[in-house]
């Protein structure tokens, strides 16, 4: 090939765009990674309300078939970065809502969505080599591709690969299951960690589509490659939002923003005392029934600070405020999404908790050790990947690892990493885990060799 491989990513969330979960931040930042090894990638998504106060510009405009009727979609351009080219997709009657999914059209929305999507391409006279189209609201692409194929030239030779971000969300409709045609359809699917990829073969994580994917598995059409992180924007040597920025070279700073961190859950202000952290969904996925089972006698036998960050099932809310009111001076619970707070969460905890009953990636985990917050981990998923079991002299591995999804395995957990805090080689513990590098640049040059793989193979039919 003369020329850069062309990349489409068409994502129904995209930072900044729009975030709802970790899909927007990988349609952020792998587009800037691609940019950055050669590839002409550029990112379709919907505009969403939240894309208001960005740039853009209008560029074209066209009809799209849709269950029966005519809807105009209106392109406006924007950047991801500096050069990474972003088409909004414009129509006030699917997108103008104040939420980006659980709308009772949500089918209807993201029919159209994939639709224009794979329209644009031809619209704009630019032809791609990749569509990347990720979960159940643009799986549809890669049939529809395939159909287009037989008639149109203009999409001949082009190939298509579905990243499953989790497997979980299969969209609103079990009758019309997009995301199983997209698994069917597409020349590749991947999921976003190598042993979530094992892991979804089985009944216990396959979510009734095991079969389906154990035939691209068959085929070598299944693989995982782990997300990354943008290293610019979260670095604790720049971070903005915390009390004071530091490095693996000066973790006596970190300190700071313990205090602070302290301060504003209104605990007792003692840096001896070690802080868990916890950022994400109230959820039985994320664990916190495990939480449940077990943080009454963790502050009961342990001197520790809890600090938990999020929202969701009513259940967790009741009893988390509940602890919180019985341990004032131990635990803090904030039932929101505050992204300042966050940070300071990461770059102020000495131990960061994710027990989860399943993470395709994980993002947390990675954040936490790049800000040398020690992650306690279950063995499943992204998790697995990412954070590998400290010795009981600390020389070896980058955090706190348990398999079982009990309570019992998540206590010994926690309390081999509250025994370990502050021995001898803790600090170089968190700085082997500062050190661990999830930037988004080993994972775009594994997208990279996965699209040109592909595309040979489509070249082949």
């Amino acid at each position: 090939m003369d020329r850069p491989l062309r990349v489409l990513l068409a994502a129904a969330e995209a930072a900044p765009f729009s975030k709802v979960g970790g899909l927007a931040d990988v349609a952020g930042a792998l587009p800037k990674a691609l940019a950055r090894l050669g590839v002409d990638v550029r990112v379709v998504t919907p505009r969403h309300p939240t894309a208001a106060n960005a740039a853009h510009k209008p560029v074209t405009s066209f009809t799209v078939p849709a269950f029966g009727t005519e809807q105009t979609a209106s392109i406006e351009e924007s950047t991801i970065g500096d050069t990474v080219p972003v088409y909004l997709i414009a129509n006030d009657a699917y997108f103008d809502r104040k939420d980006v999914y659980g709308a009772p059209d949500d089918l209807l929305r993201y029919h159209f969505f994939a639709r224009a999507a794979l329209q644009l391409p031809k619209a704009l006279a630019w032809q791609p080599d990749i569509f990347h189209v990720n979960d159940w609201h643009t799986a549809g692409v890669a049939f529809g591709l395939r159909n287009r194929a037989w008639s149109d030239t203009f999409y001949q030779g082009a190939a298509s690969l579905l990243t499953i971000h989790n497997l979980r969300y299969r969209g609103p409709d079990e009758v019309a299951d997009v995301l199983s045609q997209g698994i069917y359809y597409a020349d590749a699917v991947n999921t976003v960690s190598p042993t979530y990829a094992r892991e979804i073969l089985t009944p216990e994580y396959g979510e009734g589509v095991q079969d389906l994917l154990r035939l691209r598995a068959d085929s070598d059409r299944l693989s995982g490659i782990i997300n990354g992180i943008d290293t610019d924007d979260f670095n604790p040597a720049t971070d903005r939002q915390l009390a004071q920025t530091f490095d693996a070279d000066h973790l006596d700073r970190r300190l700071a923003n313990k205090a602070a961190l302290q301060r504003r859950g209104n605990l007792t202000e003692d840096p001896a005392i070690p802080i868990i952290g916890m950022v994400g969904r109230l959820t039985d996925q994320k664990g916190f029934d495990l939480v449940a089972q077990v943080l009454d006698s963790l502050l009961t036998r342990h001197r520790v600070q809890v600090v938990i960050l999020g929202a969701g099932d009513e259940k967790y809310h009741d009893l988390l405020k509940d602890l919180a009111a019985r341990y004032p001076s131990q635990m803090a619970m904030f039932f929101a999404f505050d992204l300042a707070l966050a940070q300071l969460i990461y770059g102020g905890t000495d131990l960061f908790l994710m027990p989860s009953q399943f993470e395709p990636c994980g993002l947390g985990q990675m954040i936490a050790l790049r800000y040398g917050s020690v992650p306690v981990v279950r063995a499943t998923g992204g998790l697995a990947d990412t954070v590998h079991d400290a010795t009981t002299s600390l020389s070896v591995g980058t955090g706190f690892v348990f398999k079982e999804y009990t309570a019992a395995a998540l206590r010994t957990a926690l309390d081999r990493a509250l025994t370990a805090y502050g021995k001898p080689g803790w600090e170089q513990l968190q700085r082997r885990a500062m050190a661990v590098d999830n930037s988004w640049d080993n994972s775009a040059q594994q997208y990279h060799d996965l699209y040109q793989r592909i595309l040979d193979l489509r070249r082949e039919v």
